[in-house]
This record gives structure tokens, C-alpha cells and sequence, in this order.
């Protein structure tokens, strides 16, 4: 494993999310969700841009037709990143007052899955949508905050977490006809008490990635840490990161070895921001095993 260090040149974002390692355009996009943006690195060049949104932009995926498709806190759309045009596919299913759309991801069959987030958090009103066929189905609920989406290499396994629940779900996915079933506890992580420390707190699962080992990489966001789990559910490694609230990970570079991973800056403490000047930043650091690649989203 290599030093981590941030994206040169990159300012921080309030709240990054989403990193894609684009399979054909060999760039990082990532959103910065209260930021209304979405950003592109190309690490070949050092280039990065920056387009601004009305609204919240929570997570994008490539799109076998071209372009990207980005769920916005109004709802699912086709982005041209070459003219800067978003074209609505598909309005937000919920009352965007609030809720709003989260983690995303897309399956290898092209179905776009993605979940919301319950801003009020009482009760547990999110839920996790599919996109496919120009149809958005509600596919699982009763959770407050969607996250951690992934799937096993062979996409026999599919992973999503409640952040708030500090819970890991692993389900049983038919990829043909992308049903899941036998929801059960992947990992779960103990809750941090009134009076606790952030040092000795562990963190709650956000978002997630896969590598081709079978294994699940989770961020945790408060732990400032990535962890690395087995397929039976075993803590196999942890890397300590320099910010308190890494959101989630990504492979890319041209091997799959170069872990990205957004982190977040909105309202924490000054004097913990003093501290961890990266924070809200893009780190970037060298692991052995190699990641799977994004899957494409079909319109």
C-alpha cells in the first residue's frame, strides 16, 4: 500500500461523494452533493472541471449510450458532460422537501440502482429504487440513510447499508432478472454512545466498492478509516485515513490499483477542519489487489 495523498490541484469538496473511475474515458467524476456539482479529474493531464447543478447531486453512473446518468435531489437525468446538458428522464418519487436520492450505482445488466436518504431520520422513510426499462420500482425499504451499494464479482451477492443503523445488508441477487432476496446482517458496527469520543468511535458504514477478490471495501464515515471485508463477513484490513469523515471508495487508474476516496468537510467542528486539512478532499493511494470496473447504466 502507497502514501496517501489528495488530487493535486484539487480544491475540497463540501460534501464529496460518489466517485466513478469512467471505464472508457479513464477519468474520476464525483459529486459534491450540497456543493450542486459534479466534478471530473483526469490525472493523465491534471485537468479537473467542475459543472454546477440548481440542486443537489448525489451520485452518477456511465451510460452505455453516452454520457452519464446523475440522480438529483428532483430525480434521475441524462448528463453530456461535452455540452453541459442534463436531459430529465425520471422525477424524483419522493417529497424532495425531505428526502433525496443518495448512493447509486449501476448492475451489470445495465439496471441503475439507488437509494435515498431521510433527512428528518425519524422514521425510517428511505428506500432503494431500480431504474430500468424508463421504470423506477421500489426494490427494498425501511432504512433511513442508503448507502454502500456493491456486488460480488459472479453478481450472485449484492451489499447495501443503512449508515444510521450502523448495519451492512448482504441480499441474494438474480442477475437475469435482478430480484434480490434473503436479506441478511453482512457487518454491524456498535453505535457511538452520547459522551463517546470521536477517537474511540469506529465509524458507521457509507458508501462502498468491490474487488475482484471478493472483497468489500466500506469508508466509515466519523472512523476515518476504509475497511476491508471477506465474503463470510470478516474484518480482513483496515487503512486509517487523514480526514474524520471518508464517504466512499473507488478503484481506477488503468490497472484498478489506485483506491479513490471522497470525503466530507459540511459542519464539522473548526478546530477538527484545523486539523485535517484534507478533509472534503479526493485521497488517493496505491493498493495490491485491483478493483472491479463500473458497471455501464442503461437508459
Amino acid at each position: 500500500m502507497s502514501a496517501i495523498s489528495s488530487l493535486p490541484g484539487v480544491p475540497p469538496s463540501v460534501l464529496g461523494e460518489s466517485p466513478l473511475w469512467h471505464p472508457s474515458e479513464q477519468v474520476l467524476y464525483w459529486c459534491d452533493i450540497p456543493g450542486h456539482a459534479l466534478n471530473r479529474f483526469d490525472p493523465t493531464t491534471g485537468e479537473h472541471e467542475v459543472w454546477p447543478f440548481d440542486t443537489d447531486v448525489a451520485c452518477c453512473a456511465p451510460l452505455m449510450e453516452g454520457g452519464l446518468l446523475l440522480a438529483l435531489r428532483s430525480g434521475l437525468v441524462h448528463f453530456d458532460a461535452a455540452t453541459g446538458k442534463a436531459k430529465p428522464l425520471m422525477a424524483a418519487p419522493y417529497d424532495a422537501k425531505t428526502e433525496r436520492f443518495n448512493d447509486g450505482k449501476a448492475d451489470a445488466q445495465g439496471r441503475f440502482w439507488v437509494g435515498t436518504i431521510y433527512e428528518p431520520r425519524k422514521p425510517p422513510n428511505a428506500a432503494l429504487y431500480r431504474y430500468a426499462g424508463g421504470k423506477l420500482e421500489k426494490m427494498a425499504d425501511q432504512v433511513t440513510v442508503s448507502n454502500g451499494l456493491a456486488w460480488s464479482p459472479d453478481a450472485r451477492t449484492m451489499y447495501w447499508a443503512d449508515t444510521k443503523a450502523h448495519t451492512v445488508y448482504a441480499f441474494d441477487f438474480e442477475r437475469a432478472g435482478g430480484a434480490i432476496s434473503n436479506k441478511r446482517v453482512f457487518a454491524q458496527f456498535p453505535f457511538k454512545t452520547a459522551d463517546q469520543d470521536l477517537a474511540t468511535y469506529g465509524g458507521r458504514p457509507d458508501g462502498a466498492a468491490m474487488d475482484v477478490e471478493s472483497h468489500y471495501w466500506c469508508a466509515m464515515f466519523e472512523g476515518a478509516r476504509l475497511l476491508r471485508f471477506a465474503p463470510d463477513g470478516t474484518l480482513v484490513q483496515e487503512i486509517k485515513l487523514p480526514v474524520r469523515c471518508p464517504t466512499m471508495p473507488c478503484f481506477g487508474g488503468a490497472d484498478l490499483k489506485t483506491l479513490y476516496v471522497t470525503s466530507a468537510r459540511e459542519k464539522r467542528p473548526a478546530e477538527e477542519l484545523a486539523r485535517e486539512p484534507l478533509a472534503g478532499c479526493v485521497l488517493q493511494l496505491r493498493v495490491e489487489v485491483a478493483g472491479l470496473p463500473a458497471n455501464f447504466a442503461r437508459l
